[in-house]
């Protein structure tokens, strides 16, 4: 099978100062597959230049392997801190290992938590309409279940 770290090592080497490696999974059937991301966005050039280094780097004769190098892609839940960082001031949705769910502005990224800004509609006491009411909430990445960006259409 093939060395998942050395996988790692070889695409870390082709990575500039504002890229950053999401995942890297190696399966049975020696399928790689490795998601890699920028604070600019990725650029198929920028995938294909970390596709070639690993594949030049890992020899065929010793075990056939299929790689695919490609960005995370907007759908997916987000795996490391960089990609928070990323969606700083952007709106997330965030899922806890409690069940709750919410949906805001990412606010703060720091070494243990995220703080997230969510709006919503509520009723207040002396009001008769309901109010916009503005909440922050200190999240503990250890408590998060999921988190991935939304997709607006504005």
């Amino acid at each position: 099978m093939i060395d998942k770290e050395k996988v790692i090592k070889l695409v870390e080497e082709k990575l500039d100062e504002k890229m950053f490696l999401v995942d890297v999974s190696v399966n049975k059937s020696n399928v790689i597959n490795v998601y890699v991301d920028s604070f600019d966005g990725m650029t198929i050039e920028k995938c294909i230049e970390i596709s070639r280094n690993v594949e030049h780097n890992l020899d065929r004769d010793v075990e056939d392997f299929e790689l695919q190098v490609s960005s995370p892609g907007l759908t997916e839940g987000f795996k490391v801190r960089q990609q928070y960082i990323k969606y700083q001031n952007r709106e997330i949705e965030v899922d806890l290992k409690t069940g709750e769910h919410f949906e805001g502005v990412l606010k703060e990224v720091d070494d243990d938590k995220i703080i997230l800004e969510t709006s919503k509609r509520e009723k207040v006491e002396g009001h008769k309409k309901k109010q916009l009411v503005v909440r922050e909430h200190n999240i503990k990445y250890n408590e998060i279940k999921s988190a991935k960006a939304v997709i607006t259409f504005k």
